[in-house]
């Protein structure tokens, strides 16, 4: 392999690694609507064949 696409495969893996990093960062602040309920599933009444 030429040395371009070694470096090309590196900037491309430096930045999948940055732009998870960033995406992590700005979903730590993400906040929940205060009128938020949690999908509830039917576990109690689950027919059982």
């Amino acid at each position: 392999m030429s040395l371009g696409w070694i470096l090309l495969i590196i900037a491309l893996v430096i930045g999948l690694i940055a732009g998870n990093m960033l995406l992590l960062r700005s979903n730590k602040k993400f906040n929940l609507p205060p009128d938020f309920k949690p999908r509830d599933y039917d576990d109690k009444d689950e027919d059982k064949w």
